[in-house]
């Protein structure tokens, strides 16, 4: 049976594991910040050490025998409801969160290490998790950007207008497009384009004109 020491030292330390990921979310602001890291290691913890050592009265009797791993093991598959209430669908190909529910997701697994007494292999994992979260960032988008697709959606409520804008985009110079998306709402039609290689100048100047042009109601370049 684990003593009350053991069970104090063990959830303090993910709270404080959570914690440390936990303040890193909360620097840029996002809705799973430091208390909500905190409470899912320390959730996850206590869940660990319920699972190992909650049911030690019962075991021996006759007919009864008890796998120490199932209740903890539902923390991995239930925190995947607090990470997915973490991600948000702004628009096409554009998704946030993702980082967070997985950090959730790790935050979850770093508790159950603690409360089953891996210190050691809980703290490494905090460390690194801190490393990828915050060191990785800024390398992460040095070579994000020399990869990303530059994309330009362009809406408007002339049809003829739609076709002239598509036709200007494939007459460009040294394009090379990767997708391309004409949708029609109820009054617009959005044009959609994503490039792997592209004339800027070429494009730049089209978008001016474009700008000014009534018929566009609006051009959106990233």
């Amino acid at each position: 049976m684990i003593n009350w020491t053991e069970i104090v030292i063990r959830l303090s330390l993910a709270a404080c594991f959570g914690a440390v990921i936990g303040l890193e979310r909360e620097r840029k602001d996002w809705a799973a910040g430091l208390r909500t890291h905190m409470m899912v290691c320390l959730g996850a913890a206590l869940t660990m050490i319920v699972s190992a050592y909650g049911f030690n009265d019962v075991l021996g009797r006759e007919g009864i025998a008890l796998d120490p791993s199932r209740v903890a093991a539902q923390v991995i598959s239930g925190i995947g409801f607090i990470g997915a209430g973490t991600i948000l669908f702004l628009r096409q190909g554009t998704i946030r969160g993702l980082t967070t529910a997985s950090g959730l997701w790790t935050v979850a697994a770093i508790g159950l290490a603690t409360g089953g007494g891996l210190y050691f292999a809980a703290a490494i994992a905090t460390i690194l998790a801190l490393i990828i979260l915050w060191i990785l960032q800024p390398i992460e988008k040095k070579f994000a950007s020399r990869f990303k697709q530059k994309s330009i959606k362009i809406t408007t409520g002339n049809k003829d207008k739609s076709i002239e804008i598509v036709n200007s985009i494939f007459q460009l110079n040294n394009v090379d497009i990767a997708a391309f998306l004409l949708d029609k709402t109820e009054d617009d039609f959005v044009i959609s384009f994503k490039f792997k290689n592209i004339n800027k100048p070429e494009l730049v100047q089209l978008i001016k004109d474009w700008q000014v042009d009534a018929a566009i109601k609006e051009v959106v370049w990233g």
